[in-house]
């Protein structure tokens, strides 16, 4: 007897080409190489786990964890393809999700990543850094403000003071645009003491010298003031 013929419909999108991306990048071996789990993880690891949420993200333009594992049941045959992994509904459930927030929130752990992605990009790419753009920006909202939280009322350049806000450092490789170190700090932080970190973690993260560091500088009397360039 012929046995009967079972068909598999999925909505397979650009999954495809956002995997083949991330894994070039080498998302998933850095990430379990630099943010180790609790030995009493089971399932797919933190790596493979985070590499289905970002391409969640990416493709649907959502980033609200109980959406992800919906999501996965439905595509379920094409992710186990994509990435030759038993992938599971619960691999990327809600609880497990802000298990990896909690172990990627370690700024020692997430610094060490970052510098080891930065290097495997610049091989990868085969890009050539010459210059390091540094500049921050605030986010406001309406939002709570505790003591020790990171929304606080400070400097608005949006002209919002009445608005709780962080301040997000980003050094970038120009004219590239693609980010090497960020920083995210309480709003009321002022400028000037975030540019030596962050000096510093270009120089640790691309394992480079003699770079040209663009350091965007604030208005003053409401005259433009000329970039500041030296050298890394």
């Amino acid at each position: 007897m012929t046995e009967p013929l079972t068909l598999t419909t999925e909505r397979v999108d650009d999954i495809p080409l956002l995997w083949a991306h991330l894994e070039r990048m080498g998302l998933q071996p850095l990430l379990d190489a630099h943010v180790p789990t609790h030995g009493n993880w089971v399932g797919l690891s933190l790596g493979w786990v985070s590499v289905l949420w970002l391409t969640h993200i990416l493709s649907e333009g959502d980033h609200r964890l109980n959406h992800v594992a919906p999501w996965a049941k439905q595509r379920l045959h094409t992710l186990r393809e994509c990435t030759e992994q038993p992938v599971h509904p619960l691999d990327v459930s809600d609880d497990r999700l802000a298990t990896v927030l909690a172990a990627v929130s370690d700024d020692m752990r997430w610094s060490a990543f970052e510098g080891a992605l930065n290097q495997h990009a610049l091989r990868v790419y085969d890009l050539q850094p010459a210059c390091v753009r540094l500049d921050s920006t605030t986010a406001n909202g309406h939002w709570s403000v505790t003591e020790d939280g990171l929304l606080q009322c400070g400097h608005s350049t949006d002209h919002r003071p009445d608005l709780p806000q962080v301040k997000i450092m980003v050094s970038a490789l120009d004219p590239l645009g693609m980010p090497v170190a960020t920083d995210i700090v309480p709003g009321q932080r002022a400028d000037d003491p975030l540019y030596v970190p962050a000096i510093a973690r270009v120089r640790e993260g691309l394992g480079r010298r003699g770079l040209l560091l663009d350091r965007d500088s604030p208005r003053r009397a409401g005259r433009p003031i000329q970039a500041d360039r030296g050298g890394v």
